[in-house]
């Protein structure tokens, strides 16, 4: 589709060449002058990528859909791409310093919207939609536990089995397992706020929760600690869900004093307010970038479970899906 496309374009500025070539004496310019303009005026149509930077925060979900717009955009539309490791906060300042042009996979920053979109902030941010997944957030225990003791379920029953999830971390209180604290959370407030006894250990990265959940499920051990979807790791163990006083409009608006469950997220594209107006080919592509959860999913798992790397990954996915590709290229 692209291919067709650019032979259009190139096939009109053509017809235009040839025809300001007959009328360019009686108009006063040369023929070169009208080639060149043309010329010119074609290049401009068919356009550019340029530089595409990317910021790809730190779980593997974020880099499945990282790699396979950045493959397309390399391969369909001749971008020059490079993967910033950043993570969520450190990569919205780099709109404005142009080191970030596209964050893939938003999962809701208030606090930095203000900061940075128009409306409040300097302008150099804008969001360009959804990216088709919905995140969901939440307090989760393996399925093992969930089975035997399902009161745990409910989080005014934690308190109970606090003993039980002690760790040498604890303190002598029930350990949760928090995850990178980067990440949308506020897991602190929520204990403090609903008065349990435990306290937040921070496992510090995605690979680091899920081997503590894996190895939960495995030796039957008390586990209760953040985490979210899309996730591949939900197939191979399908934690179960904590409930937590419900999420309502504003719980979450003080950070100190959230006594709520988190709400489900329709995640979106957050993109560099100089580079959306820019005439970047790649512009499009992510405007019309959207998938699922699932498709996010089988990316992940070829690069986590599979050990592919995220390049021979993404190439994999957009094999198997070109009617989806040819979507956002359209």
């Amino acid at each position: 589709m692209r291919i067709a496309r650019g032979r259009r374009t190139r096939l009109g500025a053509l017809a235009a060449v040839a025809t300001l070539a007959v009328t360019g004496c009686g108009s006063g310019g040369s023929v070169e002058e009208a080639t060149e303009a043309n010329e010119s005026e074609a290049a401009n149509a068919d356009g550019e990528c340029g530089e595409l930077d990317m910021a790809v925060n730190p779980w593997v979900g974020y880099q499945a859909s990282a790699y396979v717009v950045g493959t397309v955009a390399q391969d369909e539309l001749g971008c020059t791409v490079n993967y910033k490791d950043l993570k969520e906060d450190v990569s919205w300042p780099g709109f404005g310093t142009g080191e970030v042009d596209v964050i893939i996979e938003d999962w809701g920053h208030p606090d930095l919207e203000k900061k940075f979109f128009e409306a409040e902030g300097d302008g150099t941010a804008m969001d360009v939609g959804p990216q088709g997944n919905v995140g969901i957030i939440g307090w989760y225990v393996p399925p093992w536990l969930a089975e035997e003791h399902p009161d745990i379920l409910q989080w005014e029953n934690l308190d109970k089995y606090a003993e039980d999830f002690a760790t040498s971390e604890s303190g002598g209180k029930g350990q949760f397992l928090g995850a990178d604290p980067s990440y949308v959370q506020f897991d602190e407030a929520i204990v403090s706020n609903l008065g349990l006894d435990f306290k937040v250990v921070f496992s510090g990265s995605e690979a680091a929760s899920i081997e503590a959940f894996r190895k939960a499920e495995e030796n039957k051990e008390f586990l209760v600690g953040y985490f979210y979807e899309p996730q591949y790791f939900m197939a191979e163990v399908p934690l179960v869900k904590v409930a937590l006083p419900p999420y309502e409009e504003g719980c979450q608006d003080d950070q100190q004093a959230v006594a709520c469950d988190y709400p489900e997220t329709e995640l979106k594209k957050v993109v560099s307010t100089e580079w959306a107006e820019s005439d970047s080919t790649a512009v499009g592509l992510v405007e019309n970038f959207r998938w699922t959860n699932e498709d996010q999913n089988v990316v992940a798992a070829y690069i986590a479970d599979e050990g592919m790397s995220p390049d021979d990954a993404a190439a994999r996915w957009i094999e198997e899906n070109p009617d989806l590709v040819a979507e956002w290229l359209s």
